[in-house]
């Protein structure tokens, strides 16, 4: 038995020790994100080491978060574990809706987590979800298009070039498009991105006195300007395109940049999967030169809900699938390049990773550079980047974001989106009393 093997076995014994007298069967929500069902893959591990067994309920993006609201909102009592994100957890903690993790075993360490994972995934000083992978986001390009176009992107460009730089790459005869970007409707999807675009704008979703400014000159030229660019230059089709749609289309080859999750950074530069590897470059989030940078601050986290009647067996899981160990045993089965990244402090000091990694510090780079605290160029009274971080902001990046998707889709105009779009923020900011 390795010595990682054993430190985990010791630390599993223990929590099962603690409280857990048989095995039991536990139920995890979870997105269909590839390191999400990587970890599906190895839960034999788990079963091993702890008798537990595991079923999987993965869903897409926006369906996972319906359900686990519903779910979690009646103590419907379904998941043992949910993965939720930086959003849900402080709200979600409020209500007394999950459990802490404060008591998970000392050789954890709890300290090693990424500050800005551990912070946005805490309430009142106790985590109560655990990073499973944690993520800003950053650009993507092809190299070999970069270079055949006569362009050389630099470490942190801003939207001109982006511009340029994807009308020059943009070749739709040979399917071959010059950006890729979400399209696709929902409050994590379309909105997580142009939040971001807006942000780097001078916008704000809100002033100080939770006026909305969705009709503001930065709103106006932000939006138009993420449009003008998904339709110029993006694929046919792009309302629909979330984060696996455009992951599929780059490591097809068919995006000369692609603007989204550093977590992809893994997917496109394995051989197995992307047909071109060995042809990826990254850059950090463009700017326009106000301060702000259009990058985010996220975590796929694991949490334990509140109506389960599983809590030792789930913080069991959790403990594995969150641990240094899991980290290794990913290294093992896969190689350093695909462990999940952006969770923990000591992943960036292995030289191992870093070398394997060609995307590591531009990752710890744009995750460093995120601010939640203070998003935007003007002051707010909210926290949080890419989302508001209030309950109502759910169902208003939702409805939102169906107005920016049909839009995208050529149904209408940036400025009849925009005017619907604030009506929407009006209306369920009054209603909810600020």
């Amino acid at each position: 038995m390795t010595f990682r093997h054993s430190l985990f076995a010791a630390s599993a014994m223990a929590l099962v020790a603690a409280g857990q007298a048989q095995a039991e069967s536990i139920t995890i929500a979870t997105v269909n994100n590839g390191d999400m069902i990587r970890m599906q893959g190895l839960t034999s591990d788990f079963t091993e080491k702890t008798g537990h067994t595991v079923e999987w309920v993965t869903l897409e993006e926006n369906v996972l978060r319906q359900r686990v609201t519903q779910d979690i909102a009646t103590n419907g009592g379904q998941f043992d574990i949910m993965t939720i994100g930086m959003y849900e957890t402080p709200i979600w903690a409020a209500q007394d809706w999950l459990v802490s993790l404060d008591d998970l075993p000392e050789d954890y360490d709890v300290d090693d987590i990424l500050p800005a994972m551990r912070a946005g995934l805490s309430y009142d000083g106790s985590l109560y979800a655990a990073p499973f992978y944690g993520e800003s986001s950053m650009i993507m390009y092809r190299t070999d298009l970069m270079e055949k176009a006569g362009l050389e992107m630099p470490d942190a460009p801003n939207w001109d070039f982006v511009k340029e730089a994807a009308e020059k790459m943009n070749d739709p005869d040979n399917e071959v498009y010059g950006i890729c970007l979400r399209g696709k409707a929902g409050w994590g999807e379309n909105m997580g991105f142009l939040t971001t675009v807006v942000n780097s704008f001078g916008g704000r979703w809100v002033d100080e006195d939770w006026q909305p400014q969705l009709e503001s000159q930065e709103w106006k030229d932000a939006v138009t300007f993420y449009y003008d660019l998904i339709t110029s230059y993006g694929p046919p089709g792009a309302s629909t395109n979330g984060f696996n749609e455009n992951l599929s289309l780059f490591q097809q080859g068919k995006c000369g940049m692609w603007i989204d999750a550093t977590v992809a950074a893994s997917f496109v530069t394995n051989p197995k999967d992307s047909e071109v590897a060995d042809k990826v470059g990254f850059a950090l989030a463009p700017d326009k030169g106000l301060g702000k940078r259009a990058n985010w601050l996220w975590a796929w986290a694991l949490a334990v809900p509140s109506g389960t009647q599983k809590v030792e067996a789930a913080k069991a899981f959790i403990n594995w699938a969150t641990s240094k160990e899991y980290l290794a045993l990913v290294a093992e089965k896969e190689g350093w390049a695909n462990v999940p990244p952006g969770s923990r402090t000591s992943l960036y000091e292995n030289e191992t990773y870093l070398q394997e990694a060609p995307f590591a510090k531009m990752t710890l780079d744009s995750i460093n550079a995120a601010d939640p605290e203070n998003p935007t160029v003007e002051p707010v009274p909210y926290v949080g980047i890419q989302y508001i971080a209030i309950p109502e902001w759910a169902g208003i990046g939702t409805n939102v974001g169906q107005e920016f998707s049909a839009m995208v889709a050529g149904q209408q105009t940036p400025e009849e989106a925009l005017a619907k779009s604030q009506a929407i923020v009006t209306d369920e900011l009054e209603a909810a009393g600020y």
